[in-house]
């Protein structure tokens, strides 16, 4: 069981969609809550709003790329809250492009953003957890990573996400020797604006910012509908999980049919195509 109340949180990617849903939930919860945002404006704003509710917050401009920086953002938000205990590692970026058609910056970003964004949190906030001997890290994946096989014009997005499901339930084996838990989110659809906000805050060194909106490609749209969970909802279920030690939240049910179709039957196949391949080596011999 992993106690909320009273304890210190921080959230990457603090100021909007998922993260800023987490951030008032963990305040009212009880939890004082670090909220840390590539855009300062957006970690104040947030943080605000869980002072005019009552509760405790500090807001920290952070971009979790940069490994120097995420230290930073935990001496900061342990000057100001005291030694965090929680850490959400939420912040992202998506695309919907054909491979071909990104730069390599392009790519770089999405894969750094993501997979290196958790991956900095964890070196920067984990082994204090360990000295502890208690403690919760989640990150926040995708069912895009879940299920890689299912999305078009996603690799770069779904390689990055599958890389963190993977890093997390490795995690987990070994956080549990120490009292501190682990828990991945594997999203669907969430109501936010990351479609729109998406590229307003790419660093210069990987292309830089643009308001250029997400664009999903049509037959994702018309084939592969998501339900579509508003923010505030995901983050009541995301912290039932942790509250619970639960490795893995996945929001829409409903994907469960698509996973066995999609995935689970995949890796069956290849099972026993590798059976097939065997039984004929051992009759050939």
């Amino acid at each position: 069981m992993t106690e909320i109340a009273g304890r210190v949180a921080v959230v990457t990617g603090g100021g909007s969609g998922i993260g800023r849903g987490l951030a008032l939930e963990l305040a009212a919860q009880g939890a004082a809550v670090g909220i840390a945002d590539i855009i300062y404006e957006n970690a104040v704003a947030v943080a605000k709003e869980i002072e005019r509710a009552g509760g405790k917050a500090f807001a920290v401009q952070c971009d979790v790329i940069e490994r120097d920086a995420v230290k930073r953002m935990r001496d900061e938000v342990t000057a100001a809250l005291g030694p965090v205990s929680l850490m959400f590692a939420n912040a992202g970026a998506t695309s919907f492009e054909k491979i071909t058609d990104m730069t390599e910056k392009d790519v770089d970003w999405i894969i750094h953003v993501n997979m290196m964004g958790v991956t900095n949190c964890i070196l920067a906030f984990y082994p204090d957890m360990v000295k502890a001997r208690g403690g919760h890290i989640f990150a926040t994946a995708s069912t895009a990573g879940l299920m890689p096989h299912w999305i078009p014009y996603h690799a770069p997005y779904s390689g990055a996400k599958l890389g963190i499901i993977g890093l997390m339930l490795n995690l987990q084996l070994e956080a549990a020797q120490y009292g501190v838990g682990a828990t991945v989110l594997c999203p669907g659809g969430v109501i936010g604006n990351m479609k729109a906000k998406n590229m307003s805050y790419r660093p210069a060194r990987f292309g830089g910012p643009t308001d250029e909106e997400v664009k999903i490609p049509a037959e994702f749209v018309d084939h592969n509908k998501l339900v579509f969970r508003p923010a505030d909802e995901v983050a009541r279920l995301c912290l039932k999980a942790v509250r619970a030690n639960r490795p893995m939240v996945i929001t829409d049910g409903k994907m469960r049919e698509i996973f066995v179709r999609t995935y689970q039957n995949l890796v069956h196949e290849a099972f026993d195509f590798v059976d097939a391949f065997d039984a004929e080596e051992a009759s050939a011999g």
